[in-house]
């Protein structure tokens, strides 16, 4: 049984992410074979755990798969692995059933709690003592401070934590630890543009090893070695088919992957073939569907449209009729082009009639259950898929006096607007309902066998969807 444990936060912001990947970084130094995870639909992080540990770093997200998928999921990809780290989503117990506290809970996690110490005194053990007796059911084995301004700080803090509480104080990072990462409107700079050089990666991870007891948190971790869960929940069947490739766009523009995605598409049969629309002149040769996730193409909008090449081949592809699932800014890359920030029109490959265009404030953001009006890329009328939707940009029209107008002003309450389908006169896929069951807007634009969508579906939200793609990838 594998050993591990869950890193959680107060809140978002505490220095989560940092002292996650510099415990990372450490149990590397040490030799550890680390396998990491992320709770929640994030996709940066996950790079970030990858980057440090060399292993692919997988979501468990109660919401969105359910509690037997995360159990799979653990289980499945700690087999070969010395210790399992996850890293929480926003507060510990922030989210209600795709908390990091469900996801503890379900695994039988210790939790070690990370706490933003700065401007904190004696009042820090009313706060961990508030988070270690909120919910009997979470170990609370240790906590780390973050931001010490120093020993007498340090002090201060350990003293009230062990007068107050029974929690265990497991170190902290100074105030002054030289070590960030950039970060940009949809989070942190993404892993596939190396924001974190192999020198501070090792300065951090020193860092941890100096003021962090790593030996104490290995210990920590064999808890859920001797009293966790001790069995896997029965996996969901795949059909395996006979196999076929599939090329999915990765680069610095689009790295937004579920990494069970992929792996459910493999275990269905499907051959994975990376391929670049930044760099790449054309779609692989003999590939049999196409996978254009999201990521920040708003970013990397001039080499697109630039590489002119790729946008006719994947113009013709979708023309051809052979299937094409495309998410967020892969749905970008599909439309007539992008507006960035500044106003500047970048153009793509006009698959679908219609402009995307950056604005200053997030658009959308939210956990969606999707229910198909028609049989389509990802499977038969009626079946439900849940996903996640985060973006600043929006599907707009121009008018002939030149203004650009939002055709989703009104998204939110849907029934206010016409869709863009109507306008635009083409079909959409989905009905989609937010995470309290409202229906909020139609969705998955349609172009024969091209599907694409706003929203990050996790294949494994419904054991067919891998399976429905491979099979209309070999019908067509």
């Amino acid at each position: 049984m594998c050993k591990g444990l869950l890193i959680a936060g107060t809140h978002s912001g505490c220095g989560k992410t940092t002292i996650t990947i510099g415990i990372l970084a450490a149990l590397k130094k040490r030799g550890f074979n680390v396998q990491p995870f992320k709770a929640g639909p994030d996709f940066i992080d996950p790079g970030l755990h990858r980057l440090i540990t060399g292993s692919p770093s997988r979501n468990l997200d109660i919401w969105m798969c359910g509690k037997d998928y995360v159990v799979e999921c653990f289980y499945k990809n700690t087999k070969e692995a010395d210790i399992a780290i996850v890293e929480g989503v926003m507060g510990l117990f922030d989210g209600g059933d795709a908390s990091t506290a469900a996801v503890a809970k379900t695994l039988g996690l210790p939790v070690l709690l990370i706490v933003d110490a700065h401007s904190m005194g004696e009042s820090v053990a009313a706060l961990v003592k508030g988070f270690a007796t909120f919910d009997q059911r979470i170990n609370i084995a240790g906590v780390i401070f973050n931001r010490v301004a120093g020993e007498r700080h340090l002090g201060m803090l350990s003293d009230a934590i062990k007068e107050y509480t029974n929690v265990k104080v497991l170190g902290y990072l100074p105030k002054q630890t030289e070590f960030s990462i950039p970060e940009r409107h949809l989070g942190l700079v993404v892993a596939e543009e190396r924001p974190i050089t192999y020198e501070n990666i090792q300065r951090l991870a020193g860092a941890v090893l100096k003021y962090i007891d790593v030996d104490r948190i290995v210990e920590i971790s064999r808890q859920s070695a001797e009293e966790g869960i001790l069995q896997t929940a029965n996996s969901s069947p795949v059909t395996r088919h006979s196999s076929l490739n599939i090329a999915i766009a990765y680069d610095k523009a689009f790295c937004f992957y579920y990494e069970d995605n992929l792996d459910l598409l493999k275990e269905a049969g499907a051959e994975i073939i990376a391929f670049s629309p930044l760099s790449d002149t054309k779609i692989p040769d003999n590939v049999d569907a196409i996978y254009i996730g999201g990521g920040y193409p708003e970013l990397y909008a001039h080499a697109l449209s630039r590489n002119e090449s790729m946008l006719k081949a994947i113009h013709t592809w979708a023309l051809s009729g052979k299937p094409l699932y495309a998410e967020c800014g892969g749905l970008m890359y599909l439309s007539k082009g992008i507006y960035d920030f500044d106003g500047n029109f970048y153009r793509m490959a006009q698959v679908f009639p219609f402009e995307t265009a950056m604005k200053k404030g997030r658009v959308n953001l939210g956990y969606r259950e999707i229910q198909l009006k028609e049989d389509c890329t990802m499977g038969k009328r009626g079946d439900r898929l849940r996903g996640h939707e985060f973006h600043y940009s929006e599907i707009i029209e121009k008018t002939e006096d030149k203004k650009i107008r939002s055709l989703e002003e009104g998204k939110r309450i849907a029934v206010k607007s016409a869709s863009i389908s109507q306008l635009l006169n083409f079909s959409t896929s989905y009905s989609v309902k937010d995470r309290r069951g409202q229906d909020i807007y139609n969705e998955g634009y349609r172009f024969k066998n091209t599907l694409a969508s706003y929203v990050h579906i996790h294949f494994g939200s419904n054991p067919d969807m891998a399976n429905n793609f491979i099979k209309l990838s070999m019908e067509t």
